[in-house]
């Protein structure tokens, strides 16, 4: 984070609540001065997280009675908090998932906190849904989902697997009485994310994790004709992965979408991570059977270039999401008028317009922007994987799936991992973290910014 290439004022500049005074212009100056250098900042620092024990030295100094005033605050931001967080646009953050928003993503979203909208509903928000929609559109389209479909942004891949599987459990209970009397049921892959199972938890359904790490169509099959016949018609929907967090495997979709067809049941798919690559002609065919979706999700915040916190959540039939989702009050009659309200699409009400900033960079750069960038780190991770198989150290794992590599460092034990990967970040050098494969300590590089060159994993394999 920037912390040093900033000089503000120590003084406290205080101001009323709900004015814009000469303090308040002052105190913008210095805020939007801040975020243009941190813009600048190519690559940005690193920097680390600070034990709770060293945070904690500030309290009683951040929430006084009387206020630190404006550019105080700003200067304990700059110089204290932000350093003990980690840059996630750095090109060698390749951990977790990393984000690369474009910078006028970033940029646009200092408009959408200062416009202060509500988009909970066209009545508040109409251009701004019109625009959310607008985006959500191309992702449909490079789905292939149909004319029709629809759905709402949402904070992340939780929140819209979650939602999903809600609303394909109302339309699942919807079809028959019986299924209203019986707890539901549903199928995903052992590397399905996390969220699928604390969604199950969440909605007290149960979660048959079938075949490996890749889910096949056969397995779906094999496994709703193994249960009983009191259990037939439990399952409610298969939680499909387009490209798992820590191997990139899609399953099997055009299977999958078969079965769900011939059962019906709901085929829900999890791209919060790989979805990114529809966007790219050269993985596109890898996605092939997703034009089958009841619901799809993926992140734009992960590998589509927009700042935190943005998922998409689209549906083919956006009104069976609406029966499930929309909330009555007699406060909210006024709603009720047929208009696109993207409160019916997932479990909210209130929210911002998240899906502004991506809209707003699509708008800009266009969608061939957009597949080029995708196709930049698809190279670059293609290009890694080669240079780990050349490496006398080095082996890969498993096959370099998307824009994820999965290596070991010959002779290492999970304290060598772990030894190495905070040595590289305390360094300031990138992070990268260890991660398990069968149960083995190994590690993984998962590359989703353009800026990521041939010269940033060298630097890194360097160190192994």
């Amino acid at each position: 984070m920037l912390h040093t290439h900033t000089q503000l004022p120590l003084s406290q500049g205080h101001t009323l609540m709900h004015q814009v005074d000469p303090a308040i212009e002052a105190l913008s100056k210095s805020i939007l001065s801040y975020a243009m250098d941190r813009l600048r900042m190519d690559p940005p620092t690193i920097d680390h997280p600070l034990p709770h024990t060293t945070l904690e030295k500030l309290a009683g100094q951040t929430i006084t009675e009387t206020g630190l005033g404006g550019e105080e605050a700003l200067h304990l931001f700059i110089e204290t908090l932000a350093p003990a967080c980690i840059s996630e646009d750095h090109p060698r953050y390749l951990a977790f998932v990393p984000t690369a928003p474009s910078e006028v993503s970033t940029l646009f979203d200092l408009v959408v906190g200062a416009s202060n909208i509500c988009a909970s509903s066209w009545l508040e928000g109409a251009g701004a849904i019109y625009a959310e929609n607008q985006a959500l559109r191309w992702i449909a389209d490079i789905a292939g989902l149909p004319a029709e479909a629809g759905g709402v942004f949402v904070s992340g891949g939780t929140a819209g697997n979650l939602s999903a599987l809600v609303a394909a459990r109302h339309d699942w209970r919807q079809r028959s009485p019986e299924n209203a009397r019986q707890r539901g049921l549903i199928i995903s892959s052992r590397g399905a994310h996390a969220s699928v199972d604390q969604a199950a938890q969440v909605m007290d359904a149960d979660l048959i994790q079938s075949g490996g790490h890749q889910l096949t169509g056969a397995d779906v099959a094999s496994t709703i004709a193994e249960l009983n016949a009191a259990d037939r018609s439990r399952p409610l929907a298969v939680a499909c992965t387009a490209g798992t967090t820590n191997l990139g495997i899609i399953d099997d979709m055009q299977g999958i979408s078969d079965v769900c067809n011939k059962e019906s049941v709901w085929f829900h798919v999890d791209g919060a991570y790989g979805g990114a690559a529809l966007a790219a002609p050269s993985t596109r065919a890898l996605f092939n059977g997703i034009e089958g979706a009841d619901s799809f999700i993926v992140d734009p915040h992960k590998w589509l270039f927009a700042p935190f916190d943005c998922c998409a959540l689209i549906y083919a039939d956006p009104g069976k999401a609406r029966t499930a989702h929309r909330q009555h009050g007699d406060y909210l009659e006024v709603f009720y008028d047929g208009t696109w309200n993207p409160s019916d699409y997932a479990h909210h009400l209130s929210r911002r317009a998240r899906g502004l900033p991506f809209w707003f960079s699509l708008a800009v750069h266009g969608t061939q922007a957009y597949a080029d960038a995708v196709e930049k780190t698809l190279d670059c991770a293609r290009e890694a994987a080669a240079m780990i198989e050349a490496h006398p150290r080095l082996e890969m794992v498993t096959e370099q799936r998307l824009s994820i590599c999965v290596f070991r460092r010959l002779g290492w034990s999970p304290e060598d991992y772990k030894s190495w990967s905070d040595a590289l970040l305390e360094r300031g050098d990138g992070l990268v973290t260890p991660t398990k494969h069968e149960g083995e300590t190994v590690l993984r590089f998962c590359i989703v910014n353009p800026r990521t060159t041939r010269d940033d994993i060298q630097l890194i394999l360097d160190s192994l």
